[in-house]
Order: C-alpha cells, then sequence, then structure tokens
C-alpha cells in the first residue's frame, strides 16, 4: 500500500484529488491532508510516507519553497498544478512526475506506476539493513551482526574470542587477533549474542565458552585460544561453572 500525503491550498483540490486517488487506484492511502504548508512540513519532518502530492501555486509559500524546507526527501514527489510552465522546475527539483490539472484519469494512472516503480527501485538503506539483521537474528545462531565505520559487518560466533567493554565502546578479539571496534556498551552486545555461545564473565569482558582452555579455579580468571587471560568475576563464577 502506497501511503500518500497531499499539500494543497485549496480543500477543494484535496478532495477532487483524494477522490480521484482511490477510485482510480485500491493500492493509495491518504495518510494525511494540509492546506497548510508549515503544518505539513513538520509533519513530513517527523513521520514516514511513500508520496508527496504537492500543489505548486500556493499563497505563503510555492511548491518548491517548501521541498527545501524539509529535512528529508525519501518519499516520491509529484506536482500538481493548473499552469503548464512549472515542469522544467520540477524536473529539477526531481519530482517523478507533473500532473495538470483538472487531472486526468489515465494521467493519474500512469503517475501511480511510476511511484510504484520509484518506491520498488529506492528501498532505504534502513529498511534493507533492518531485513538483514532480523533474518540473521532469527534463522542464523552462528552469525551476528555488527555496525561499525560506516558498514554493517557480520561475523561468525565461532570466530569470536572474547568482546571486551571499553565505556561506550565494545572491542570484539577475533581468532585471527584482529580486533573490531563498535559504539555498543557491553549490555548491547550481550543482546545480541547467543546465549548457548557466550557468557559475561566479568563486568568488562564476555567470552565465547567455546573458546575458553583453561580455568583456573584460585585465581579466578580464564585462559582463552590464543592465552588471552580474562577475570572471572567472583559474584558470576557460581552461574560460570553452572554454563560450564
Amino acid at each position: 500500500m502506497i501511503r500518500a500525503v497531499i499539500v494543497d491550498d485549496e480543500q477543494k483540490a484535496i478532495d477532487s484529488l483524494s477522490w480521484e486517488l482511490t477510485t482510480f487506484s485500491n493500492a493509495i492511502e491518504i495518510a494525511k491532508t494540509f492546506s497548510n504548508p508549515e503544518e505539513a512540513i513538520h509533519y513530513l519532518n517527523t513521520n514516514s510516507l511513500d508520496c508527496l502530492f504537492l500543489d505548486i501555486n500556493m499563497p505563503t509559500m510555492d511548491g518548491f519553497q517548501f521541498l527545501d524546507k524539509l529535512a528529508k526527501r525519501d518519499f516520491a514527489v509529484v506536482i500538481t498544478t493548473a499552469y503548464n510552465e512549472y515542469a522544467l522546475k520540477a524536473l529539477k527539483h526531481e519530482a517523478i512526475d507533473y500532473l495538470l490539472k483538472p487531472i486526468d484519469s489515465d494521467d493519474l494512472k500512469n503517475t501511480i506506476n511510476k511511484i510504484k516503480k520509484h518506491n520498488s527501485n529506492n528501498i532505504p538503506i534502513s529498511k534493507i539493513e533492518e531485513v538483514l539483521i532480523n533474518f540473521n537474528k532469527n534463522f542464523n545462531q552462528k552469525r551476528i551482526s555488527i555496525n561499525t565505520d560506516g558498514k554493517l559487518v557480520f561475523l561468525e560466533t565461532d570466530d569470536i574470542i572474547y568482546i571486551e567493554s571499553e565505556g561506550n565502546y565494545s572491542t570484539f578479539v577475533m581468532n585471527d587477533n584482529q580486533k573490531i571496534v563498535v559504539t555498543k556498551k557491553l549490555k548491547e552486545v550481550n543482546a545480541i549474542l547467543p546465549e548457548s555461545y557466550f557468557f559475561r564473565i566479568h563486568n568488562s569482558y564476555i567470552v565465547n565458552l567455546n573458546k575458553i582452555k583453561e580455568f583456573i579455579k584460585n585465581d579466578g580468571y580464564v585462559i582463552m585460544q590464543s592465552n588471552y587471560k580474562i577475570p572471572v568475576a567472583r559474584q558470576r563464577k557460581s552461574d560460570f561453572l553452572d554454563k560450564l
């Protein structure tokens, strides 16, 4: 379903376009309509949508000034106007289509097809990332997803030796001695790790249980793969032994 917003200073024009959109297509949902551009800007900057139908000739600001005031433009824009001299300017503002009032039903159907095509070709990066993370979390217990250096990185759990906390940062220490720093507290990291493989052994450390070589009971620490020495917090020792 395409969530659309209509902005036009004339209520009759809003009512007419709303009727045409919902009559000629069952793929359109009118999320909101506005005759006040300032109210519309606030809504668009704080809500998500798929398409904006925007009138050019408005008294307080024209449609192009309106577009320049938006904080984000991750939706399709369709210009609506009774005048045909704005077509080139509409293209320069990256509008996907230009509808002349009164709007012809065939033109409107073509516009809706363009909106569908635009949306299918412009899936937000955040949505792709969300799908990848959810898939990984729900279906792949042997791999985790982390954000670092502007990238979404997938780590095999078997490649992680331990994770160390440094305030608001956490460092993943890997099999090959590579260290990957992420902007997450250890509590957040712990939430994305499979419990069957990992244990928070200390306020500052999470260890991969499969990478433990020795547990030195008297001194309260473990020797990990590659001979890393990690302390075991006294209050966690009992739970740690149960986990082993």
